[in-house]
């Protein structure tokens, strides 16, 4: 796993092991990063289900302002910050070992970016959806992660449906605010 553009660009990631962890691959990353392309520069970031912290660590890259980093795994959590450190962006960088939920519940900040890839078809994705659409920015953008087969609804908050992205196996969705959507 490497960094695809920006500062910290060709930069290795450490990657977890283990039959649960499911890493974003370099194609989604790539697609994801080419929806925000524009979005992403001085901007806020919140990745939910760190694992690695590589969706951050790209975020960073690319010229986020800052990158906020949630997972509940101690294995997640050491390794974002040792990647934190091997790319040098700590400073700009929060990391939480801690359950979406709980997070949530005492976030105060409003993001501009979240990105949701939490285990797929366990119901987490919905649940954090509806939760997390309170901690972003009117004009801001959630994106999920998930198996085309899972289904989401079109509507979380003030969230709606925006757009679907298909890779193989994979399904990008993003949603933005009511007042701020294309369709």
């Amino acid at each position: 796993m490497r960094v695809i553009t920006g500062a910290a660009k060709g930069r290795r990631l450490e990657t977890l092991e283990g039959e649960d962890v499911r890493p974003t691959t370099d194609r989604v990353k790539e697609a994801v990063f080419s929806v925000i392309q524009f979005e992403t520069e001085g901007r806020a970031f919140l990745d939910l289900f760190a694992g690695s912290g590589q969706m951050g660590i790209e975020a960073l890259s690319r010229g986020a302002a800052s990158a906020c980093f949630v997972d509940s795994s101690k294995k997640s959590f050491d390794t974002v910050k040792r990647n934190l450190d091997t790319v040098g962006f700590a400073e700009r960088a929060r990391v939480y070992r801690t359950d979406y939920r709980s997070f949530l519940a005492v976030n105060s900040e409003l993001f501009d970016i979240v990105f949701l890839d939490p285990p797929y078809k366990t119901g987490i994705l919905q649940d954090s959806l509806e939760l997390v659409a309170g901690a972003v920015k009117d004009t801001g953008v959630i994106i999920a992660e998930n198996p085309v087969d899972e289904e989401l609804l079109s509507k979380y908050g003030d969230f709606v449906l925006d757009r679907q992205y298909r890779y193989g196996k994979i399904k990008i969705t993003t949603f933005r605010h009511k007042d701020f959507c294309n369709e």
